[in-house]
């Protein structure tokens, strides 16, 4: 396959350097015992003893455990110059064998693939060897244990299309040639070449369907920078103090900031609606990449849907107060509305969470929803709907975070968490209220009265029940960011601490009655 120009020329290494370069020295322990016998013609036997003699190892993959800066992580890796990592009954049983015993042992799991898929010589009988592959990797993400995926150079066939897709993480090496049919069966069969650039671990990145690209020394560092981010939590969380609004609806209202000075009680003053509008579209206030960057102990970013798309959703491993959760975010980009694909990424994050057994943070700050052909052709309002109802009914712990702007659909389809945060300039909103103005007054001009009659601001939201906690800002959080962030990612940590003691029955219960409440 020609590479684009400037991509890295791909580099293959073997399944031992690759663990010699990840493990901690010393510390891998085999699993592999002796080959599953099959029944093998002299053309085949001759293949494999010189497979054999070629490399030293007796199939096409290696299996066992070590440890990465001390933590136990179970690997398998593929070795591509045995019969080019062809994946056969002998291999597919240890594989399989493998995944099954790092499952039962509780071991989060590494694999690594560089096969150029199912071994010819045993036909269909190869093949379908994926299934059971597939099946245990299936068994390992039930149980809740990281299954993390490093691709190397090459990927393809039903190795890819199997347990090389199926990573809670999946990173590649640069210029890897990945992807489910070789460029070189694609030239035999239609007598062109592939296009250029298309199956390589960059441009797989680029449109979402991995998540990084890292070189073979990065990945130690990066498991385990991944691996710490998923850890149980490493201590409780402080609870967030509050201070007493200066004008206290009936309900009441909970105003959290630990690290807010005590001039803060003038940021709860109430204030026109209007004005939070103005603030969250500051071109300079945070967003979720200033909360990542400041406020997280530590996170792992993410990348697309997996399934070919990328839109303006943050998709991140991440650690607020030593607490871990998945956490998805929407960026604010000048002049970008949310689309179908960012709620898929959303979507991801979701599934992810559940397969984890992590708590979800949603932070949320769209300027409203794309309106195009695109949008509505892509599927707009279903992957709304479908965000809603994966996220009420998700059974892990849930806490939503109104950063910004709440606008519209892609802001709803965020919002019904176990607990809600706002920042005080944070608003919700069926519509920005230029369009509310637009429907009711037939101009633009009434924006700002129609901000307060619909109760929009953070503190209306509080007292009709759909924030629990509001953050101060100290005038303004574009005037205060790293104190802002402190304050914002101390109150995330101690909601999720205080959601994730409760028993999943009873959080499930609170959560469905809350948003049954709402309006009544």
């Amino acid at each position: 396959m020609t590479l684009r120009p400037g991509l890295p020329t791909p580099t293959r290494i073997s399944a031992r350097e690759l663990l010699d370069v990840v493990l901690d020295p010393g510390s891998f322990v085999s699993w592999d015992g002796a080959p599953y016998p099959v029944p093998a013609g002299p053309e085949y036997a001759r293949e494999l003893a010189d497979a054999r003699a070629a490399t030293g190892v007796d199939e096409s993959v290696l299996t066992g455990y070590g440890t990465v800066f001390g933590r136990p992580v179970a690997v398998l890796a593929s070795e591509f110059d045995f019969l080019a990592g062809s994946i056969g009954v002998a291999a597919a049983e240890r594989i399989t064998d493998a995944i099954t015993r790092a499952t039962e042992l509780g071991l989060p799991l590494l694999a690594s693939p560089a096969s150029g898929g199912t071994r010819m010589q045993e036909g269909t009988v190869a093949f379908l060897q994926m299934v059971k592959i597939t099946a245990a990797v299936t068994a390992h993400k039930a149980a809740h244990l990281p299954y993390l995926v490093y691709l190397r150079h090459p990927t393809t066939g039903g190795v890819f299309a199997s347990w090389g897709s199926l990573g809670h993480v999946t990173v590649a090496a640069p210029g890897a040639l990945i992807g489910f049919l070789g460029p070189r069966v694609y030239s035999q069969l239609y007598g062109r070449e592939f296009p250029a650039g298309v199956q390589t671990a960059e441009n797989l990145c680029a449109h979402g369907v991995i998540d990084a690209v890292l070189p073979p020394a990065a990945v130690r560092v990066a498991l385990d920078r991944t691996l710490t981010v998923m850890a149980p939590p490493s201590g409780a969380s402080a609870p967030p103090e509050f201070d007493e609004p200066v004008d206290p609806s009936p309900a009441g209202a909970d105003f959290a900031g630990s690290s807010a000075p005590r001039s803060a009680s003038s940021a709860l003053t109430p204030s026109p609606a209007w004005d939070s509008v103005l603030a969250s579209r500051r071109p300079d206030r945070p967003g979720v990449d200033d909360l990542l960057r400041d406020g997280a102990d530590g996170s792992v970013l993410l990348s697309g849907t997996g399934r070919g798309e990328s839109g303006t959703t943050v998709l991140a491993l991440a650690r607020f107060g030593g607490q871990p959760v998945v956490l998805l975010g929407q960026r604010r980009v000048a002049g970008a509305m949310t689309g179908p694909a960012a709620l898929r990424e959303a979507r991801r994050g979701m599934a992810l969470a559940d397969g984890l057994a992590l708590p979800l943070v949603l932070v949320i700050d769209t300027a409203g929803p794309a309106l195009s052909q695109e949008a509505e052709e892509g599927g707009l309002a279903g992957e709304i709907a479908r965000c809603l109802a994966d996220l009420v009914t998700l059974d892990v712990p849930t806490v939503s975070v109104l950063m910004g702007q709440g606008s519209g659909g892609p802001a709803l389809a965020m919002v019904p968490a176990d607990r809600v945060l706002a920042a005080r300039n944070g608003w919700l909103a069926p519509l920005p209220p230029e369009g509310a103005s637009a429907i009711v007054f037939r101009d633009t001009a009434h924006a700002p009265e129609l901000a307060d009659a619909q109760g929009i601001s953070s503190i209306a939201l509080r007292r009709s029940g759909i924030v629990d906690v509001v953050v101060p800002e100290c005038p303004d959080a574009a005037a205060e960011p790293e104190a802002f962030i402190a304050r914002l990612a101390g109150a995330i940590a101690a909601e999720v601490a205080a959601v994730r003691d409760q028993p999943s029955s009873r959080r499930m219960t609170a959560r469905l009655a809350k948003y049954r409440r709402i309006g009544l």
